[in-house]
């Protein structure tokens, strides 16, 4: 992955509103959302929505699909993906390093 691509996804969840958003796609999962559950899940209005699911998309983390009269977001998995692989492509100095879920959350 390039790194304006990275930079770009970075700077989209650089914003509290757009983070929540996308954190509520990726909890969502394949599923997805429309907007109008995702305005009344994060109390927020239509118009401030829009602007940052137009933000995310620009961004490639979310997709959007056409089904009947709703639109549907989702969160890209795979763009998700390459950004964290990017940003732990070197890590622990080129030895082994990968972390368990048990690993990530001890106190659970």
């Amino acid at each position: 992955m390039e790194d304006k691509y990275v930079i770009k996804a970075l700077a989209a969840l650089a914003q509290p509103n757009r983070l929540q958003i996308f954190r509520s796609l990726v909890v969502k999962g394949s599923q997805g959302l429309t907007p109008a559950l995702l305005a009344e899940e994060l109390g927020m209005s239509a118009n401030t929505l829009s602007f940052h699911l137009k933000e995310l998309m620009h961004a490639d983390l979310i997709s959007q699909e056409r089904s009947g009269r709703n639109l549907i977001y989702r969160a890209q998995y795979d763009r998700m993906n390459a950004v964290l692989a990017y940003l732990s492509q070197n890590c622990c100095q080129g030895d082994p390093c990968e972390v368990t879920p048990d690993e990530i959350c001890k106190t659970c």
